[in-house]
C-alpha cells in the first residue's frame, strides 16, 4: 500500500468523539418547470413530503467535485450530495451554537493516539453510494490517496493543490480491516479534525464512479452518499438534486432542490417576489426591509466570514508597515456597515472571523482615525499620498456587494490622500487572477473567506504559502509568526492550542498585512412557506430538515 509505514503500537484512549466545543431575472416559466420536474413546483408539500425548494444563489457554481472547488457557493450544493468521515453539526443557529461542534458522519466514531500521531476512524456500516457501491475503509482511503499520494493511479493534482494544507503531515494511509481506516501523521496536528470539515477535503466520492469517469469528468457525475443525489445541471440555469431514498440516516423531507444562479441581486429579489424561487442568498442590503414588509423571512447568522483586503507587503508604498497601519485606520467600518450594508454585517475587529475560538478583537488597530492615518502616511514619506490599485470581483461567494464596498473604501482612502483605482472582474475570472498573487502596481486585493478553525491564520499568513504556491497573496513572511503557528498546530491539547493561536493572531495583526473590513451575517431571504431552515455558524447549510409548507 503506497505511503505505508510499519505500524507502531500505541496506547489508545477510550473511544471518543472529537470537537468537544459546542459553544465555540427572471427565467421563463417553462425553464422553471423543467428544473422542477413535471408538475413539481416550489410550493406544496408537508414535513413528510416536502416538495421542491428553489434557491436563487449569487453566482454560478464551479466544479461539482468537492476537493477541487474553492467556492462556498459550490460547497452549499455539493454538501447536500456528499459526506465525509466527520462533519460539523449545523442543526443549530448561530445564536444557539457560536461554534458548530464536530459530529460523526461516515465514520461512526474515531480516536486519536496518545501521542497525537494516529487517527483511527471506524467506518459506518450499511452505507451505499448513490450508484450502489458499498462504503468501506478502502473507499475512504481511495479518496484520500486521490488528494495525497502522487503514486496513486487516480492522484489528482488539482485536488492535491486545494487540500495540501489538510494532508501536509500525513505519512501513511492504512486499512487494518474492511471498516477501519488509520491515518498516521509525521507530527501532532491539532487542527486536523476541524480542517476536515472546512470544505470538501474529507468528502468521500464513490470509487466506482471515480474509476469510471476519471478526475476531470467526475464533476459532471457527482456520486456521494448524502441525503440528496444529482439529477442534472444546465450551466447558467440550474443544478437539480433529488431526495436519496436509500439514505443511511434520516431521510430528507424535500423531494427536490433546485439551485439557480442569479448573479444580479435585484434579479434574485424579483424572482423571490414572483414566486419563481423560494429562497435567495446575498440579498441587496437596500432590499431587506421591503422584503420583510412583504412577508418574507430574513435568516441571518454569524458564520466564520471575513471580508478583507490583502495589502501588498512585497512592493510599493504598502510594503511600509506605517502605510498599512494608515490604510486600516482610514477605513470607516462602522459607516460602511450602517450606511451601505444596512447592518447586514458587523465591523471586523480581528483577522480571524467569528465562529472561531482564537479571534482577538483589536479596536485600536481597526478603528476609524483618519487624522492618525494622515500622520502615519507623512511619517512614511507620503504626506501627499500616493496612487494604487484595488482589485475585487463584481459578485461571488461571500462577496456581499464588492464593487460598492470597494467604492466606499476608495472614498475613505481618498480622504487621507490615497488615490485608488478599482479593477473589478467576474468572480471565477477574479479567483484565477487573485490566486497568482498581487501584481506590482496592485496595492490591495479584496477577498471574503474564513474558517471556524484557527488554522486559517496559517493558511493566510504562512511563508510557505505565498502565492502562487498558496493563498498568502499579500506576500507576508515572518519567521517568528511561522514558528508560533507551528507550535500552535502541533499542540495536542485544544485549550493550549487556542492560547497559542491567540498569540499568533496578535503577532499577525501587528503586521497589518490584512485589513479586516466586515464580518457578513450571511442573510438569506425565504418565502414564508419555507420551514425548518437554520442559519448555522458556518458558510454553508444543511437542507435535510427543510420542507415547503
Amino acid at each position: 500500500m503506497s505511503g505505508q509505514h510499519p505500524q507502531r503500537r500505541r496506547p489508545w484512549p477510550a473511544r471518543q468523539r472529537l470537537g468537544r466545543r459546542a459553544p465555540a431575472v427572471l427565467l421563463a416559466l417553462t425553464v422553471l418547470l423543467s428544473a422542477c420536474g413535471s408538475g413539481d413546483t416550489g410550493s406544496g408539500g408537508s414535513a413528510e413530503d416536502g416538495g421542491t425548494l428553489i434557491i436563487g444563489m449569487e453566482s454560478e457554481a464551479d466544479v461539482l467535485d468537492p476537493p477541487r472547488t474553492g467556492s462556498w457557493v459550490t460547497t452549499r450544493v455539493t454538501r447536500q450530495m456528499y459526506e465525509g468521515l466527520i462533519d460539523e453539526d449545523l442543526s443549530k443557529s448561530s445564536d444557539e451554537v457560536p461554534i458548530p461542534p464536530l459530529r460523526p458522519a461516515l465514520a461512526e466514531s474515531w480516536e486519536v493516539s496518545d501521542d497525537g500521531l494516529v487517527y483511527r476512524f471506524h467506518i459506518r456500516p450499511d452505507v451505499t453510494f448513490h450508484d450502489g457501491t458499498e462504503l468501506d475503509a478502502e473507499a475512504a482511503a481511495f479518496n484520500i490517496r486521490r488528494m495525497w499520494d502522487e503514486s496513486f493511479e487516480f492522484y489528482d493534482t488539482k485536488s492535491a493543490a486545494q487540500s495540501a494544507f489538510v494532508w501536509q503531515h500525513l505519512t501513511a494511509v492504512e486499512t487494518p480491516d474492511p471498516m477501519t481506516l488509520e491515518l498516521t501523521m509525521a507530527q501532532p496536528f491539532s487542527a486536523f479534525p476541524r480542517l476536515l470539515t472546512q470544505g470538501g477535503y474529507n468528502t468521500i466520492i464513490s470509487p466506482t464512479a471515480l474509476a469510471k469517469w476519471g478526475n476531470d469528468e467526475i464533476a459532471d457525475h457527482p456520486t456521494g452518499t448524502g441525503p440528496f443525489r444529482f439529477v442534472d445541471r444546465v450551466r447558467g440555469q440550474r443544478i437539480t438534486l433529488e431526495r436519496n431514498e436509500e439514505y443511511w440516516g434520516e431521510r430528507a423531507k424535500l423531494s427536490r432542490v433546485v439551485f439557480r444562479p442569479l448573479p444580479d441581486a435585484s434579479t434574485r429579489a424579483a424572482a423571490l417576489r414572483a414566486g419563481e424561487v423560494d429562497m435567495i442568498a446575498a440579498p441587496s442590503p437596500d432590499s431587506l426591509q421591503n422584503l420583510r414588509d412583504a412577508g418574507f423571512v430574513v435568516s441571518e447568522g454569524a458564520p466564520p466570514h471575513l471580508w478583507f483586503l490583502s495589502l501588498n507587503v512585497a512592493e510599493g508604498p504598502t510594503s511600509d508597515v506605517r502605510v498599512r497601519q494608515a490604510i486600516n485606520l482610514a477605513i470607516d467600518r462602522d459607516g460602511l456597515v450602517s450606511d451601505l450594508l444596512k447592518d447586514t454585517a458587523v465591523p471586523a475587529q480581528s483577522v480571524l472571523p467569528p465562529a472561531n475560538a482564537a479571534a482577538v478583537p483589536d479596536p485600536d488597530a481597526y478603528g476609524y482615525d483618519p487624522e492618525e492615518a494622515r500622520r502615519l502616511l507623512a511619517e512614511a514619506g507620503f504626506a501627499d499620498g500616493f496612487s494604487t490599485v484595488l482589485t475585487t470581483s463584481t459578485s461571488g461567494s461571500g462577496q456581499i456587494i464588492p464593487v460598492e464596498m470597494a467604492e466606499y473604501i476608495q472614498a475613505n482612502l481618498a480622504d487621507v490622500g490615497i488615490r485608488v483605482e478599482i479593477r473589478a472582474s467576474e468572480w471565477i475570472s477574479y479567483l484565477t487572477t487573485y490566486n497568482q498573487g498581487l501584481a506590482p502596481e496592485v496595492g490591495m486585493a479584496q477577498m471574503s473567506w474564513g474558517m471556524s478553525s484557527p488554522y486559517w491564520l496559517n493558511i493566510l499568513n504562512s511563508s510557505s504559502l505565498v502565492a502562487p504556491n498558496g493563498p498568502n497573496v499579500a506576500g507576508f513572511s515572518s519567521p517568528e509568526l511561522d514558528a508560533l503557528m507551528q507550535q500552535a498546530a502541533t499542540a495536542t491539547d485544544e485549550d493550549a492550542a487556542d492560547e497559542l493561536w491567540k498569540q499568533a493572531v496578535v503577532l499577525a495583526q501587528e503586521a497589518r498585512a490584512i485589513a479586516p473590513v466586515v464580518n457578513d451575517k450571511a442573510p438569506y431571504v425565504l418565502s414564508a412557506d419555507v420551514r425548518g431552515f437554520v442559519s448555522p455558524s458556518e458558510e454553508w447549510f444543511d437542507l435535510n430538515a427543510v420542507w415547503i409548507d
